[in-house]
């Protein structure tokens, strides 16, 4: 038997996550470096997984296959392809700087409620998050990823309602009940969409006879899967509800300003730019590949929402006070652009969407951050509260402006390419919704210009005069992310090679090809 890459790689984190738990409570900083070279080495892992990977090769490759639960033919199955690949090494990437930014988060720190916060804890439940979204990332039995997908809701409920932001505005009793508001309305979100995934997935049983997404492909394709249209589109609702909360998509996007507001900079991270990818990567492995009639049957109404995404999101961003909650509503816009990509059915529209995904992972990482660190100064989230901050920390406004201006999509930053390509895609085949699409490129402009101009520009207002400029640790965490910035977007054909192929069976799956373009014939 080969080596379990696969397995290992999400093992790792997993098994790290359990020594973290189990240092001894004096011994806070062991745990923190524990937990960083557990990252280190998943992100090697991870590395590997992509030198190993053959573009040109089978659609799963390191596959393994073990029986579970032989009964109801359940089956630990794991394979990946090139868009697995690309978000397995995102996650792995970003991991080290979500722990390296939140290395004091979880200090302790006696409040008016006599509360203290269990360091160790806090970084052996990122990297229990860690494990569990690789291996959702890995998991071809339909089971096994729907276990994943609703386990990871635990560690993020803890790390929300447990590790707020200390930046919270109000008494230590406030800002606990706005945390538990926002970690209890982030979990039943995503408990719903989970149950009613949970009522797909047994209704796909009872069709297909087995979880494997390689054998209900391959019944698909011989013909032998008995599977009505009106039952195909049934199955097809009850896991798209449920990756479109996680997206999250309008109109189920609610939870998001609240998780990412009421938690510290670094989760805020792990869930719009780690946690969320996994809606929408199980839309294209799981609801494109299954139900390849429904998806083109609820292409319509999907873009239409993810039009609303864009526009809406993007609105609500401008007209934001609190900085962190103005990057939330962006995302809800990006998030947006991604799931419009996807159905848009077309190899451009797709190949973007998943570039999107890293890029979107990259620039929001960037951004969170350096804002994170910007808040943790002053002491407030309120954009009001600054003003002038590029004449005493100009490396902090300069690598905020450029995780600003990544967000807006500039060209030369990575995720320019992604939305250009999303665009593309989605004009080919549906030019009315590409045309309206790019509203929301106007408007990104238009908040992250406010936001970079209210902050940092103006006069130096008296409570930012002596900010700190960025430490060294602060910069080991920005440097990485602003460089991969500017290198995808200015080569970023390293992830189009990894992830075309696997577009490109995505688009077998649904029986799709690019539209051709209509050249007038020259005289």
């Amino acid at each position: 038997m080969s080596f379990p890459l696969l397995t290992v790689t999400a093992a790792l984190p997993a098994i790290g996550a359990i020594a973290t738990a189990a240092v001894p409570a004096g011994r806070r900083a062991a745990a923190k470096w524990l937990a960083l070279l557990v990252s280190l080495g998943t992100l090697v892992l991870a590395a590997l997984i992509a030198v190993r990977f053959d573009p040109g090769g089978d659609r799963y490759q390191l596959t393994e296959s073990h029986a579970w639960i032989k009964d109801f033919g359940v089956r630990y199955e794991l394979g990946v392809d090139g868009i697995g690949v690309a978000l397995i090494a995102l996650t792995a990437l970003l991991i080290p700087f979500v722990i390296l930014a939140g290395w004091h988060d979880a200090d302790p720190q006696e409040t008016q409620s006599k509360r203290w916060r269990p360091t160790q804890g806090f970084f052996a439940l990122i990297l229990s998050v860690e494990a569990m979204v690789i291996l959702s990332f890995e998991a071809t039995d339909v089971f096994l990823f729907y276990i994943l997908f609703e386990a990871m809701l635990i560690p993020m409920y803890f790390l929300i309602g447990g590790f707020g932001d200390r930046a919270h505005a109000g008494s230590d009793e406030n800002a606990a009940a706005q945390r538990s508001y926002a970690a209890v309305k982030f979990l039943l979100y995503n408990l719903v969409g989970g149950l009613i995934m949970l009522a797909a997935v047994i209704g796909l049983y009872v069709v297909a006879g087995n979880f494997s997404l390689t054998e209900i492909a391959e019944a698909r394709a011989n013909g032998t899967l008995d599977m009505s249209t009106d039952t195909e589109r049934l199955l097809f609702l009850g896991f798209f509800f449920a990756f479109a909360v996680k997206a999250p998509l309008w109109p189920l996007h609610t939870w998001l300003p609240n998780a990412m507001g009421e938690a510290t900079a670094p989760v805020a991270v792990l869930i719009t730019a780690v946690v969320d990818k996994v809606g929408t990567f199980a839309m294209l492995r799981f609801c494109l590949g299954l139900f390849p009639g429904a998806s083109e049957w609820a292409t319509p109404v999907i873009l239409v929402l993810a039009l609303i995404s864009i526009i809406y999101g993007a609105l609500l961003a401008v007209g934001q006070r609190d900085i962190k909650r103005l990057v939330a509503y962006a995302s809800i816009s990006h998030f947006g652009f991604i799931i419009m990509g996807i159905f848009a059915m077309t190899s451009q529209g797709q190949s973007g969407a998943t570039l999107y995904m890293v890029n979107h992972g990259i620039s929001t990482a960037a951004l969170m951050l350096v804002a994170g660190f910007l808040i943790s100064r002053r002491g407030s989230r309120l954009i009001a509260d600054y003003g002038g901050v590029q004449k005493v920390a100009p490396v902090l406004a300069g690598t905020f402006l450029i995780g600003g201006l990544a967000t807006l999509s500039l060209p030369g930053l990575a995720p320019f390419v992604s939305e250009f390509l999303v665009l593309v895609g989605t004009f080919s085949r549906y030019p009315v919704i590409g045309i309206i699409a790019t509203l929301g490129i106007v408007l990104a402009a238009l908040y992250t210009l406010v936001l970079y101009q209210r902050t940092m520009t103006g006069p130096v207002k008296e409570e930012v005069r002596t900010l700190p400029d960025l430490r060294l640790r602060e910069l080991v965490v920005v440097t990485p992310l602003i460089a991969l910035l500017i290198f995808l977007g200015v080569y970023p054909k390293p992830l189009t090679e990894i992830v075309n192929p696997a577009v490109q069976h995505t688009m077998s799956d649904v029986q799709m090809k690019d539209p051709k373009p209509e050249v007038e014939a020259a005289k």
